[in-house]
């Protein structure tokens, strides 16, 4: 039996497409295709870079469709935004790079349970643009926004909502808030995937078979099921997931 027809490869695919369906209803897909990327073998850091690689072509045609709901901050154009995620998505790779496997291998367990609380708290916690406008001024705003496309170039995980809490904070409105997320958020890890190139931590088989299926569940499945399915019970899945594979980190580590 060919290698790509053996069980890892088998629910990498199927992680692969059920990232793509969870992703178009309630995000969080990476949860499910790193831990299946570890089962073919990769170490943490080559999985999480392969991982990041392979869901990109669906963020950038998820991202597309938001694209008319785009607008800055009241202190910060878009286009400021956009350069902030590109330089930061590159240092936060950067840095990925100049870690360790054996680190990052120790670290990640972390960066999963706070990626899993960040999840949590933005898939239960309600946004009010209206309340938090202006608590962040030009200055916090760029910090902060700069700060995240480190973190979301380094890792990623709950990087939606800590975006969609930012720029509302900055006095964005939640709707176009949410259609911006996604395109920053693409563009952090764009910058991201031209540093990544220049390493050898891309696994490209498997990061095609990610790529593939989360396409197909992103387009076929996913927005089918975007009003039909019960989006807080898909996020409370999404959360247990996430808490019981940084319990498995944990023990692996």
């Amino acid at each position: 039996m060919s290698m790509y027809l053996t069980t890892p490869w088998i629910i990498l695919a199927i992680a692969g497409f059920c990232a793509g369906v969870v992703n178009v209803v309630a995000g969080g897909g990476g949860f499910l295709t790193f831990p299946a990327l570890l089962l073919t073998g990769l170490d943490p850091r080559a999985a999480n870079i392969t991982s990041t690689v392979g869901l990109y072509p669906m963020q950038v045609t998820t991202g597309y469709a938001g694209r008319k709901h785009l607008t800055g901050t009241p202190h910060l154009s878009f286009r400021t935004l956009m350069i902030l995620s590109l330089f930061g998505g590159a240092i936060g790779a950067g840095l990925l790079l100049c870690t360790s496997s054996q680190f990052f291998g120790k670290l990640v367990p972390w960066l999963v349970l706070f990626a899993t609380a960040m999840f949590a708290i933005g898939s239960f916690r309600k946004t009010k643009a209206a309340d938090a406008r202006h608590r962040l001024g030009k200055i916090g705003s760029i910090i902060v926004h700069f700060l995240i496309s480190i973190y979301v170039g380094y890792y990623g995980g709950g990087a939606g909502f800590l975006m969609l809490a930012s720029l509302t904070m900055a006095g964005m409105p939640v709707r176009p808030a949410n259609a911006a997320k996604i395109i920053l958020v693409t563009l952090m890890n764009t910058s991201a995937l031209i540093i990544f190139l220049f390493s050898k931590e891309i696994y490209w088989m498997q990061a095609l078979v990610v790529c593939i299926a989360s396409e197909i569940g992103s387009h076929v499945v996913g927005v089918r099921l975007l009003n039909a399915v019960n989006d807080r019970v898909m996020r409370i899945g999404i959360i247990a997931f996430g808490t019981a594979l940084s319990v498995w980190l944990f023990v692996r580590a």
